[in-house]
């Protein structure tokens, strides 16, 4: 999630800034594992360009296995990291077109099934999720073990997105101990007293140091070869995606999105190079986004793409039909969309509504259903909205929306329920409610990095979330209804941890109708006591008013966010989109 060069496999990495001259290093085939011809694993690399680059260090045998790399599969991120550090470590001379090349060619041949990427994709998808490999269950215990290990400095998500023959993985850490020498003391070798007596299960207990329970499990857990590798590599092709896509989407903070995109193959039929052009609307607030971009598709699947600011990583299904994935901006790729596209024909598509909820008891509630290939007539029968919702009249439509007025029966059972559009495919829902109970704010754990002067500044998004209590009648249990997002009044309130605390005053601001924060400057700041930089925690604090009149109560949700100093040490940028 950090930026090492940027666009280093992208487009401007035409100017070539990256490969200024470097000394020379003794590169002797000494120095470089070597592969045993008796040991069956290994892809053999079939590239002329990939040995040409990669044979100077990386010895071939008889069967045409590099050392290290026949030995790995990764994803196209985790092969582009490869080639920066052979770059500017092991002065590995090579122009853009051919690390696009070379990328392409190991991302293809030596990726990831769908069905393994798809643990990891948040990693490539610069998702801040809260992942957990490991479970409390006793079962689970070398994957705790390994998870702890590994995670003490970075996402596990690098890890399980590798394939490795046991020894790759003992090589890998081998190079962890050489770069990162702390590693031995942070994860690697720490380890208390040896223990004597048996665990729960009556086993001898395990003293060996963690980085050897790693290696044991991860070279079981994620060997090279796998069945899930073997069926997808025998069937995988380039994927033909020529056409019009229906695009639905969610920006937290901003809403739905609505729209479409043309993509069209760019340069030889199979290589995977598509050009893109899209247009979406921001549905609560009508803003239009039209942009041009590029992207590849890696391993048949793996869409990797670039317009304007914003890079597009999507898994491609199977049947070419559908992709789904995040779309994201921000110096820190803190702003993203989660989108899903669907393949156009001549059919009618329902892609979701506008509006998240309607009320019980009201009349003409206006609703707005956005798709793709509305029929020029549609009907009050043709729209159906379940028991207790009746739609007294359609508005207005047009090819990408319908517009109904509808009322709700005030005895409706409160719930989410489907909308039906007779002869569309597609998903849309709505929640009918009596009550708004209780607002969360989401994310509920927000972070933040001052910036502006010497680093960027990493924003954070908020919104406010209604819910209504079940048929239970208590908050915060498994039958509550999420209503969707809804307006509110932001601010922010002293998150109190030390006496005199007074980080709301210089941690940044909020903006009282979007729910955007802006950190402060980074620096030394003279006007806090000793000095320090404008860090700290606060309360997000959402308040929503449930009505017009005055005796109307108002519903206060609130976040913790963490405002913190700049990512100063940024190990690396994958940018393998066009």
């Amino acid at each position: 999630m950090t930026r090492l060069a940027l666009f280093v496999l992208s487009l401007p990495l035409a100017t070539g800034w990256w490969l200024a001259p470097q000394p020379a290093r003794s590169q002797t085939a000494a120095a470089a594992p070597k592969v045993d011809s008796k040991d069956e694993q290994g892809i053999p690399v079939t590239s002329d360009l990939v040995k040409q680059k990669c044979a100077g260090c990386h010895k071939a045998d008889e069967k045409g296995r590099l050392t290290r790399i026949s030995g790995r599969r990764t994803t196209p991120e985790g092969w582009e990291e490869t080639i920066k550090r052979m770059v500017s470590l092991n002065n590995l001379r090579i122009d853009p077109a051919e690390a696009r090349e070379v990328l392409r060619y190991l991302a293809n041949h030596q990726g990831l099934a769908p069905e393994e990427a798809r643990p990891a994709r948040f990693e490539a998808e610069r998702r801040q999720d809260d992942y957990h490999y490991a479970s409390d269950r006793e079962s689970d215990k070398d994957k705790k073990d390994t998870e702890e290990t590994c995670t003490a400095c970075h996402s596990l998500g690098r890890v399980i997105s590798q394939r490795r023959t046991k020894e790759e993985w003992e090589l890998l850490v081998a190079m962890h101990r050489g770069y990162y020498w702390l590693s031995d003391f942070q994860a690697f070798r720490r380890i208390g007293p040896a223990r004597n007596e048996p665990g729960p299960d009556g086993r001898p207990p395990d003293n060996r140091h963690p980085m050897d329970k790693a290696i044991a499990h991860l070279s079981s857990a994620f060997p090279l070869e796998t069945a899930e590798w073997s069926a997808w590599s025998a069937t995988m092709r380039a994927p033909k995606l020529d056409g019009r896509w229906a695009l639905s989407g969610y920006q937290i903070g901003k809403g739905p999105v609505f729209g479409q995109v043309v993509i069209k193959t760019s340069g030889a039929p199979d290589s995977g190079d598509f050009t893109t052009e899209t247009t979406f609307t921001y549905a609560r607030t009508g803003e239009k986004i039209t942009r041009q971009g590029k992207a590849i598709v890696y391993t048949g699947y793996q869409w990797r793409g670039r317009s304007g600011d914003w890079r597009e990583v999507m898994f491609v299904d199977r049947d070419w039909r559908s992709a789904d994935g995040r779309w994201f901006t921000g110096a820190y790729d803190e702003f993203g969309i989660d989108v899903r596209l669907t393949r156009m024909g001549a059919d009618p598509i329902l892609l979701g509504t506008t509006q998240s909820m309607i009320k019980a008891g009201v009349s003409g509630q206006e609703i707005r259903l956005n798709g793709a290939n509305f029929p020029a007539q549609v009907s009050p029968g043709d729209v159906n909205f379940g028991p207790g919702v009746t739609v007294d009249r359609i508005a207005s439509v047009s090819p990408d929306q319908i517009v109904a007025s509808v009322s709700v029966a005030k005895s409706a059972t409160p719930g989410r329920r489907n909308v039906l559009v007779a002869g569309t495919v597609g998903d849309a829902t709505v929640a009918v409610y009596d009550t708004i109970d209780y607002v969360k704010v989401l994310p509920q754990a927000g972070l933040s990095r001052v910036g502006g002067a010497n680093f960027p500044k990493q924003f954070q998004p908020f919104e406010a979330v209604a819910y209504a209590n079940g048929p239970d009648g208590k908050p915060d249990t498994k039958d509550d209804v999420e209503l969707g997002a809804i307006d509110a009044k932001w601010s922010i309130e002293e998150y109190t941890a030390t006496y005199s605390d007074d980080d709301k005053d210089f941690v940044g601001a909020i903006d009282a109708a979007s729910g955007l924060f802006t950190p402060n400057l980074d620096g030394p700041n003279p006007q806090r006591r000793h000095g320090t930089n404008n860090y700290g925690d606060v309360w997000v604090v959402a308040t929503v008013q449930t009505g017009t009149a005055a005796s109307d109560r108002a519903l206060k949700g609130r976040a913790h966010l963490l405002v913190t100093v700049p990512l100063y040490i940024k190990w690396d940028q994958p940018e393998v989109g066009r």
